[in-house]
């Protein structure tokens, strides 16, 4: 009985670190304080950090038999160079990892939007219409992704909360490893 339930449990873990690795595919990366280039803003808030990603949204679009095909492409981008982190205000390692955890969550919701991009446009039939149909797709998924990033900081009040940073990070866990695949394939 015992073995069986071990040999279950690696199997287990075994799947849930290869759809992790699935999410970690195109340009998900882990952020390391290297990351964080720019000046520190001293703006009130009392941020120790600040996370910039940018979601660029270009497509190319082909007419055939009466529908338009688009093919797109929305790569994301950690901009280290307004990103930036108060490493005078850092007094440990363990304090490091933690400010460097927060700001990964910021990154993976970014990262789960432009993943939801790509996804909801390789399965959305375009029209004549399909410049306006494609900019409201991006503008209605990254409405909810802001709405999400406002919660997560007001939820673990900028990392402060840690039962609710913890949360998050196990939300943020289940997100990246039950993440369905992109198509590559627009119609």
């Amino acid at each position: 009985m015992k073995v069986s339930f071990v040999r279950g449990m690696a199997a287990a873990c075994l799947w849930l670190c290869s759809n992790f690795a699935l999410a970690q595919d195109g340009n998900y990366r882990r952020l390391t304080a290297d990351d964080f280039m720019g000046t520190p803003h001293v703006n009130g808030d009392n941020a120790i950090a600040y996370t910039n990603c940018s979601i660029h949204f270009r497509y190319q679009a082909y007419h055939e038999n009466g529908v338009y095909r688009l093919v797109f492409d929305v790569p994301l981008t950690m901009n280290r160079d307004r990103s930036w982190m108060d490493k005078s205000r850092i007094t440990s390692q363990k304090m490091l990892a933690e400010v460097l955890k927060h700001e990964q969550g910021h990154y993976n919701i970014a990262y789960m939007e432009q993943q939801e991009i790509l996804r909801v446009a390789a399965r959305t039939r375009f029209d004549y219409n399909y410049q306006a149909e494609a900019s409201a797709m991006f503008n209605r998924i990254h409405a909810k992704y802001q709405v999400l990033n406002a919660n997560y900081d007001a939820d673990t009040r900028h990392m402060l909360d840690v039962a609710q940073q913890h949360s998050w990070d196990v939300y943020f866990q289940r997100r990246l490893a039950y993440m369905p695949p992109v198509e590559q394939t627009g119609y």
